[in-house]
């Protein structure tokens, strides 16, 4: 069968298709065709209104009779959404507001501009980062937090705002007159790290992500490897999710298989398959893939295609297992009502869908199933994907666990000073006009950081060889950022982030696919073998 239809949102919003149809359907004499069942839960409503002593107005009461359908249904997904809600939610999977264009921060009692997007409203009218938002057309920003600038600046398309900022060097604050438009906030990152290895993080699949990884695949000619980055990545778009397997898998190949409930029917669930329609990128190139506990739904689909059809070694944990289908069904006065109708499969049939009781706890399973991969490898199945390597995110060690303990003591806001801190500090490299090759986060700025938190009430003790590399090593990261030099932030974070340097690691080991599933498959067997002698010891 042939592509799914684009009428299903996985964890997310978007309107079926056949909406205008459901739309009209709802005719004014459906009263009259209402079961005894309804007449009578209609009539109860009536009595409480009309006559309980204390009874809710009545938008209150139809608001808790659909909280309590939606309970009945023991689905941890379902949910009617208000117009609010859907705004939001679209906004977040979009990645599309109307506005201008800017990141905004808190840094320094200040909110603080820390990213202009290329090519919008924000750019075009000299926005720049470093700036600081003192007022929003006829209001002061005097006490404002980053909702309340974020809140004025946003508006409808087409209608203007006034942004006045100070900025470093100029004695006056300085007025920007900018026309609102529609912004899209890419999802894609990429950058060539390590010298010959792509690393592309994808944080959402949003509409449009397959193209812009396609689009930033023709700029990583040439690699020795691929890592596709799915950590963190809630999901999104359902035909998104297709179009991005379908840039690395041959033509005719199973993305995914959907079992579902066929409309109006009772119990009786139908199969459809979706296949591969164009032809792969990147070949000869092997991929890692980095997935994590919070890796749901879309991103869930791309990894286990991938994963089943051996195109790429899967890396980090246990997937959230947001395997179920949810149908998007409009209601009046702009809501939306989402609910389960079925479950996501693998291409070999390994079901993405992790059982979950109404407030979202795990139903552990009593067995794990096992299935072969299309080359004959052994994968897991029984709710989201399995990592063909299991690897943790590094955690603190209990020095620094304990060093983080005390400034929370000391009430330090300590991310929010590391922000503050490697911004100052990108701001003056950037002034000192330093050749991009030289940018090193300073020694005198870091001791001038530590002293700082001695002022605020930390012990100049706490501050071990350990700790130090700790904060140097969050700063660095933070500051290459600032600079908008996320290969070197990456190449940094590696040195603590063990998912990635594990990728990096095998990648520069591998000149094949193969070769990584051979890899990752003897790393299983001595660590099996180490915990079998481990075991026996006791």
């Amino acid at each position: 069968m042939t592509r799914l239809l684009p009428a299903l949102l996985i964890g997310a919003l978007l309107i079926p298709v056949g909406v205008e149809a459901q739309r009209s359907s709802g005719s004014s004499d459906a009263s009259s065709e209402l079961g005894p069942e309804a007449r009578v839960f209609l009539g109860a409503m009536e009595a409480i209104r009309d006559l309980a002593l204390e009874s809710p107005g009545d938008s209150t009461l139809w608001e808790k009779a659909i909280e309590g359908l939606i309970n009945e249904l023991d689905d941890p997904y379902a949910q009617v959404l208000s117009p609010d809600e859907v705004r939001a939610f679209e906004e977040q999977s979009t990645g599309n507001y109307a506005g201008i264009g800017v990141q905004i921060t808190e840094l320094n009692e200040a909110v603080t501009i820390t990213a202009v997007f290329r090519n919008t409203p924000a750019d075009n009218a000299g926005l720049q980062v470093g700036d600081r938002i003192v007022g929003v057309d006829l209001d002061t920003a005097e006490s404002w937090s980053v909702s309340d600038a974020s809140g004025r600046i946003r508006g409808e398309p087409g209608t203007v705002v006034t942004v006045t900022v100070e900025r470093d060097g100029m004695p006056q604050p300085i007025p920007h007159e900018i026309t609102r438009e529609e912004v899209h906030i890419p999802a894609v990152t990429s950058e060539r790290i390590f010298d010959d290895l792509g690393y592309v993080l994808l944080d959402r699949v949003a509409r449009n992500s397959a193209a812009e990884v396609d689009s930033v695949l023709a700029g990583l000619d040439g690699v020795n490897g691929l890592i596709l980055d799915l950590r963190r990545n809630p999901g999104g778009y359902l035909d998104e999710s297709l179009n991005l397997a379908d840039l690395f898998l041959d033509r005719g190949s199973v993305l995914v298989t959907t079992r579902s409930r066929s409309r109006g029917s009772q119990g009786q669930l139908r199969e459809d398959s979706a296949r591969a329609r164009m032809a792969p990128r990147m070949t000869d190139v092997p991929i890692v893939v980095l997935v994590d506990q919070f890796s749901a739904s879309a991103a869930e689909i791309v990894a286990g295609a991938l994963q089943d059809h051996d195109r790429a070694l899967v890396l980090g944990e246990r997937t959230f297992g947001k395997g179920s289908v949810q149908s998007v069904v409009p209601l009046p006065e702009g809501r939306l009502i989402r609910l389960t109708s079925g479950e996501w499969y693998t291409p070999i049939g390994r079901s993405l869908n992790r059982p979950r009781d109404r407030d979202g706890r795990v139903i552990e399973s009593s067995s794990i199933p096992e299935f072969s991969s299309e080359g004959g490898r052994t994968l897991l199945g029984g709710g989201g994907v399995f990592p063909d390597l299991e690897v943790t995110a590094d955690s603190l060690s209990e020095s620094e666990q304990a060093f983080v303990s005390e400034t929370v003591e000391a009430e330090i806001p300590l991310t929010l000073r590391i922000q503050e801190v490697s911004f100052r500090a990108a701001q003056e490299t950037r002034s000192a006009g330093t050749p991009a090759g030289d940018f090193e986060f300073p020694d005198d700025v870091f001791d001038a950081f530590l002293a700082s938190l001695v002022d605020e009430g930390l012990d100049e003790a706490d501050f071990t060889t350990e700790i130090q590399d700790y904060l140097r090593w969050r700063l660095e990261v933070s500051y290459f950022r600032r600079l908008e030099m996320e290969r070197r932030a990456l190449e940094v974070q590696s040195s603590r982030d063990s998912v990635l340097s594990t990728a990096v690691r095998f990648l520069r080991s591998a000149g094949s696919q193969e070769e990584l599933f051979a890899l990752a498959a003897a790393e299983n067997a001595t660590r099996d073998e180490a915990a079998s002698v481990d075991v026996g010891g006791q």
